[in-house]
């Protein structure tokens, strides 16, 4: 790890008075700086936070916004939670699949996507919903997922 992920970990350290607090934003940071949490990464912040390895690990894999393995240039977090299956989020999986080549988990061939269906992005309002790295795209159906995608090169 870098002296700069260092300095940023401690600069989180101020920001919270407990050190475990600090702990969502350190592994944010660690996924920013290298695309996702490697083994590595959770030893050094655990080390950098005083927190025990099994503590960092559990909440690193609990969460799903934290990725553990090299992703396509672009994430696409698809919800399939209620309100997105009912407007047709399981329709969008199968278009992902047949048009992209993604699965669930997976990256298309060319790596310029990769595919995590998330339980809940709280965006019910606009179902079905999706994010694209961080960027929110609602009311999906098949017309408007392929025009906004078009836009990720």
């Amino acid at each position: 790890m870098t002296d700069s992920m260092t300095a940023r970990i401690n600069e989180l350290t101020r920001k919270y008075p407990d050190r475990e607090a600090a702990l969502l934003p350190a592994l944010y940071l660690a996924q920013r700086e290298y695309g996702y949490i490697t083994p590595e990464a959770m030893e050094f912040i655990g080390e950098t936070l005083s927190i025990p390895k099994a503590t960092v690990k559990g909440v690193a894999t609990f969460y799903s916004m934290y990725l553990h393995k090299p992703v396509g240039r672009h994430l696409i977090q698809l919800c399939t939670n209620v309100s997105c299956m009912v407007f047709g989020a399981e329709r969008l999986v199968d278009i992902l699949r047949d048009r992209y080549g993604i699965t669930p988990e997976g990256t298309s061939q060319d790596g310029r996507f990769s595919l995590v269906i998330m339980e809940c992005i709280g965006a019910c309002e606009q179902a079905p919903a999706m994010l694209v790295n961080n960027e929110l795209h609602g009311n999906l159906d098949e017309n408007n997922l392929h025009s906004i995608l078009e836009r990720y090169k």
